[in-house]
């Protein structure tokens, strides 16, 4: 019974997550339609500058810097987490965070964002005589639901803070999953100087139920960053994956990595995307934990046209 929900959980959480990025997808070619055909009188558009295509790059590098921007992005995040256990081995995470902003009126907005991780967790089975086997886990984890409600007009700082959701969606349950509901505030500022962008996003889950053969729930998550703005859309960041600390926990309770990496925002056709590369050394990790993990990121963007 446990299987077939997880399982039904698991198409559903899919499915959803299609009809997200399907949406932005919609969003953006309706934003994206052209002007009503040109008459005979009309004389042909004359081609934008290069300038302009320069101009909207600074713009979309700006906002992708952003994680509360009011522009549609679409994340696809691959990590590899290693140096695992005893055996040395590799932790895969795959992050879909689709990220959605909704007009709140004339003065809010709020910015949806779906952290969708699936995940490879390697672990090992010990045998009756021998050394144990190794295997491991693929399959949805929990997934994190974010809401920021952020003020459309900001002045030298940008800001957004709501709720962020703990969803037990990890199948196969015993691997991938905490096994409990969980929720708490999340809180995200930055400033954009010229020089490119600094801010700070916190959040901490409590669990309010789930299954009572798992432990209770207390994670606080810490993720400043650092960009400094190059040439030709090109930048640097200087960041974490997130300093996490799991007040449940009296031994191993940290993990804090540093590191960093190049990006660029750049156009593949009419559509702007912005890569990027980190790697990252866990200086304070719990016995076992990952000591070091490589990241590479590719996001769709999809900027506000002008009217």
């Amino acid at each position: 019974m446990k299987r077939s929900f997880t399982n039904f959980m698991f198409v559903l959480l899919l499915l959803a997550n299609v009809a997200l990025i399907s949406s932005v997808f919609c969003a953006s070619a309706l934003a994206q339609t052209t002007a009503p055909a040109q008459t005979a009188a009309t004389p042909p558009a004359t081609p934008a500058a290069p300038v302009t295509d320069h101009a909207a790059l600074e713009k979309a590098r700006k906002d992708a810097q952003n994680p509360i921007a009011s522009m549609i992005s679409v994340p696809f995040q691959e990590n590899w987490n290693f140096g695992i256990g005893a055996a040395d081995r590799v932790q895969n995470v795959f992050n879909i965070q689709p990220v959605i902003p909704v007009s709140l009126g004339k003065n809010w907005n709020v910015i949806t964002r779906w952290v969708t991780p699936i995940v490879y967790q390697p672990y090992a089975v010990p045998q009756a005589s021998g050394p144990p086997l190794q295997t491991g886990a693929y399959g949805l984890a929990d997934i994190e639901p974010q809401f920021y409600f952020s003020p459309k007009k900001h002045h030298t700082v940008t800001w957004g803070a709501g709720p962020i959701f703990l969803v037990p969606t990890g199948t196969p349950y015993r691997y991938l999953s905490q096994g409990k509901f969980g929720l708490g505030p999340t809180f995200v500022a930055l400033a954009q100087p010229k020089f490119g962008t600094i801010g700070v996003l916190v959040n901490n889950i409590w669990s309010v139920a789930g299954h009572q053969d798992r432990p209770d729930v207390n994670q606080f998550y810490l993720q400043p960053f650092l960009n400094y703005n190059l040439k030709h859309a090109w930048y640097l960041s200087l960041q974490t994956t997130g300093i996490t600390a799991n007040w449940e926990k009296t031994d191993g309770r940290w993990v804090v990595p540093i590191g960093g990496g190049p990006g660029r925002v750049w156009k593949l056709g009419h559509q702007a995307v912005n890569v990027q590369t980190f790697f990252f050394g866990n200086v304070v990790h719990p016995k076992g934990a990952s000591s070091w993990s490589f990241r590479m990121a590719f996001t769709l963007l999809f900027p506000k046209q002008p009217k």
